[in-house]
């Protein structure tokens, strides 16, 4: 299956060309002025260093997307989903997590009217 062709970085005077928004080069400084500057400070505080290891440890015991599973697919799962948000007194116990692929965990956001 080709590939979409690239496309210049979006980053002011890059002209690298990037599968994504930006180059590799400037999608790291992208993320690190989007968590200081855009993101919610609270939500910075919940998913911190803590958070990241309690989701590698997850994702490593839990390899398959769960929704993907039941339909019978084996996809990598990349994302641990909080069944019960943080915000609404969700806690970061593994039976408060699900596996999911970014597709997955898109669609099911997208159904409970999370996005847009």
């Amino acid at each position: 299956m080709p590939y979409k062709a690239k496309k210049p970085c979006a980053y002011p005077g890059c002209a690298k060309l990037a599968t994504g928004r930006y180059c590799e080069e400037h999608q790291k400084q992208e993320a690190k002025r989007y968590n200081r500057y855009d993101r919610d400070p609270d939500s910075n505080k919940r998913y911190g260093r803590t958070w990241k290891q309690i989701r590698a440890a997850f994702l490593s015991a839990n390899p398959l997307c769960v929704m993907c599973k039941e339909d019978g697919r084996l996809t990598p799962a990349t994302l641990a989903h909080h069944k019960v948000k943080l915000t609404d007194g969700g806690t970061n116990d593994w039976e408060n997590m699900m596996a999911l692929c970014q597709e997955c965990h898109s669609r099911l956001h997208a159904g409970q009217g999370d996005y847009f």
